[in-house]
């Protein structure tokens, strides 16, 4: 094996959203990386792991997480973190940026990945995972999905790639990573073994032999993960014969399900893992989005791919061969924005909206400034969220707000798609301000509840289970106001993929929206409050 592909197959970074490590050794559990996080590639660098997943629509783009156990993980960075290296206007949900691939070795990081409609497939690289990230280089004589890069110990570089959509299969072509120039024409090496949807393709060469690893099936309950190998990277390639070699397909039992887009790593002292995307569904769908999980596997005497013994994949997880337990400080659960800029769990739609939001101008709040765009147009609005990471989890924020004209409105949001979102809002009325909780479900508005609303700054509550969202609020926020534990709620699974569509999961955070021709005054939030409840 080369030595770029020792250290390119290992390692990722995740934030501190994810799950904590068992106190006993090699037990740890999945998801490993919480929330939103759908199509995980990994490297490793010398004893750092780095992990990069998709982000669609949201910005900034590509988050880079690292980790030193496989298990805990943080966020360092985002791959595509200007304008420039994310063009995003105009794209619809689940549109932007498709599947990563993260690889690194030689004192630099390499992340490809499709801007679907938004230029096609480039490149971007750093000397650091925490950046600064180059400008994109643009491929423009590959248009597939899903690029992956693959670096032979002769010097070559491998571009591999999804072609021909749902009933293709996998390409490839030599690439100067420098220019985006490649350097042989594309040429399908792979049809798959059958089922729709050949994607997620990554090229290694372990032990004479290169293995192509890749998904099929659709990334929903059908997924599967296929291997072939070949003595050449063109092929001709065999499939394994037990493909595939992971798949919860048909087993509606379990509670993770969809496995599927993986990649491989290897630890320093030998061992193999793989990280995948998952759900963890009730009743057949999910909320959260496609999550990344970890899976031990190890190598067979005749040179196939063995995935957690061949059991199934469980919350709760037992692997031999992990790295020494690594937590990272927890994060606090309120974010009191006395800080000069966001941090980077909080993120926006299509753009950084740098002009619709403030820290400096009342220190120790985040600003908002509505305009006529809301949460169903396909735009910028006046949102400032982060990814709902469990199932089970208190969020609040504190509000002061005074509109002044029917439809101005600012508060609390949980956001699938344009089509399909709840708010809970402090608005202007005819009859004076009123607190609103407002749900959109497959672009139909219906106010659910709507009360007159004295003044004064008011706590926004939501407290969410795994089947249903609970609405409240408090005046002065917790100053001796009184609460309204239960001012009205909505189910989650119309804000899941099954009843929604998309690839992406919730969002909850902030907004602020202004339909009215009058200006509207800034809506001050003081605080945000996120706390997960004791079983995540």
């Amino acid at each position: 094996m080369s030595r770029f592909l020792r250290v390119a197959l290992a390692a990722c970074t995740v934030l501190t959203l994810s799950y904590a490590a068992s106190a006993v050794a090699g037990e740890y559990r999945n998801p490993v990386l919480t929330g939103f996080n759908p199509d995980p590639s990994i490297c490793r660098d010398g004893d750092d792991y780095y992990l990069a997943t998709s982000t669609f629509e949201y910005f900034p783009g590509v988050p880079i997480y690292h980790s030193k156990d496989l298990v805990n993980w943080r966020l360092v960075g985002h791959a595509l973190d200007r304008p420039s290296q994310l063009p995003l206007a105009g794209q619809k949900s689940s549109q932007g940026i498709f599947a990563p691939t993260l690889r690194c070795g030689n004192g630099r990081f390499y992340m490809i990945t499709t801007n679907v409609t938004g230029g096609g497939n480039f490149i971007v690289q750093a000397t650091s995972p925490g950046g600064p990230w180059s400008e994109p280089v643009w491929i423009k004589d590959a248009q597939g999905i899903d690029p992956s890069l693959f670096f032979d110990e002769d010097g070559k570089v491998y571009l591999t790639y999804q072609d021909g959509g749902e009933r293709g299969g996998i390409a490839q072509a030599e690439i100067d990573v420098a220019t985006g120039k490649l350097k042989t024409q594309p040429r399908r090496i792979w049809n798959g073994t059958g089922g729709v949807w050949p994607e997620g393709p990554h090229l290694y060469k372990i032990n004479g032999w290169y293995y192509l690893l890749h998904a099929e099936g659709g990334t929903s309950y059908g997924h599967v993960v296929i291997l072939a190998r070949s003595r050449s990277p063109w092929g001709p390639f065999e499939g394994a014969p037990d493909n595939p070699i992971l798949t919860h397909r048909d087993r509606p039992e379990l509670l993770l399900q969809a496995l599927g887009h993986a990649d491989l790593v290897q630890t320093p002292a030998g061992k193999w893992f793989m990280v995948l995307l998952g759900v963890r569904h009730l009743k057949h769908k999910h909320h959260l989005g496609r999550e990344t999980l970890l899976a031990p596997v190890e190598w067979t005497a005749d040179g196939w791919l063995k995935v957690n013994g061949g059991a199934p994949l469980a919350e709760k997880m037992q692997a031999d061969g992990l790295p020494a337990p690594h937590p990272w400080p927890a994060a606090p659960a309120r974010d009191e924005f006395g800080a000069r800029t966001l941090g980077g769990d909080w993120i926006f739609l299509r753009a950084p909206a740098r002009d619709l939001w403030s820290l400096a101008e009342r220190p120790g709040f985040l600003r908002l400034k509505g305009t006529k765009l809301s949460l169903s147009d396909i735009g910028t609005p006046a949102f400032v969220g982060r990814r709902q990471a469990h199932l089970n989890v208190r969020a609040s924020t504190f509000l002061d707000f005074a509109p002044r004209a029917a439809g101005q409105e600012a508060g609390l949001a949980l956001r699938m798609n344009e089509d399909n979102h709840y708010q809970l809002l402090v608005a202007g009325s005819g009859k004076g301000r009123v607190i609103r909780l407002l749900t959109r479900v497959k672009g139909v508005n219906t106010v659910l509840r709507e009360a007159p609303l004295g003044a004064g700054k008011v706590e926004l509550i939501v407290r969410a289970t795994a089947e249903r969202y609970v609405f409240g609020y408090r005046l002065d926020g917790g100053k001796g106001g009184r609460e309204v534990a239960d001012f009205g709620s909505a189910p989650t699974a119309p804000l899941s993929s099954e009843d929604a569509g998309g690839f992406t999961g919730v969002g909850l955070g902030m907004v602020a929206h202004n339909p009215a021709a009058a200006p509207m005054p800034p809506a001050d939030f003081d605080w945000f409050d996120y706390r997960p409840g004791a079983e995540d």
